[in-house]
């Protein structure tokens, strides 16, 4: 997955960063041993809303509030789907690695509002072990995901 990340990142000029960590699971663990603050580590949940599959970025830190997501999203159910949904259309991600690129997986990704006030974001590249960091701009252009409020801790 790394090598196709990177690939189409630099097919479209993007300017990224790659780091190998030691091995963790949880996207907090992962942001701590790669150093990184949970509020600029992005983690990658698929839900399904009304029987579609869409991703839902947001921080290590936080956890998603799925009654916020159907309600930006219009949609009258969210649920976090479960591994036998999703993990064919993943597979050479391993399981809770799967980077927040939607668009190599033809789904559509909604981006929590509150990150979008870090300059950076960095993102498993598919594997537990592998990080890219690149622009938070850049990422906005490229994905043109859907910024929406999906965690309690930003609502007003």
């Amino acid at each position: 997955m790394l090598k196709t990340l990177c690939d189409f990142l630099d097919n479209h000029n993007i300017r990224y960063l790659t780091m190998r960590h030691s091995p963790a699971i949880t996207a907090q663990e992962v942001a701590e041993a790669a150093h990184i603050h949970g509020n600029e580590f992005a983690k990658t949940v698929i839900v399904n809303l009304d029987g579609k599959l869409v991703m839902a970025v947001l921080p290590a830190s936080e956890k998603l509030d799925t009654e916020l997501l159907a309600t930006a999203s219009q949609a009258k159910k969210a649920e976090l789907a479960n591994e036998n949904e999703f993990k064919e259309r993943f597979s050479d991600c391993e399981v809770g690695a799967m980077p927040p690129f939607g668009n190599l997986f033809d789904m559509d990704v909604y981006l929590e509002e509150g990150m979008t006030k870090n300059n950076k974001i960095t993102f498993n590249a598919g594997n537990h072990t592998e990080l890219i960091q690149m622009s938070m701009k850049d990422f906005q252009d490229i994905l043109q995901p859907m910024v929406v409020r999906i965690c309690k801790s930003y609502a007003e």
